[in-house]
């Protein structure tokens, strides 16, 4: 399991800024968890998620 860690490194791969990245994730629009503080969200379900999103 890849999971990527931060709210800034969720941005470089959805390819959005840190500020409307932390918004979609407050919002619930990224399927996301807060773990101990910090936004995390395994790797392969991100990219289909916005895979999804596109189709």
């Amino acid at each position: 399991m890849d999971l990527v860690w931060g709210a800034e490194d969720i941005a470089k791969i959805i390819g959005r800024s840190a500020r409307v990245t932390f918004h979609m994730l407050t919002t619930g629009a990224i399927p996301a968890k807060k773990v101990g503080g910090r936004w995390v969200v395994e790797r392969s379900k991100l990219i289909s998620f916005f895979m999804e999103d596109a189709n």
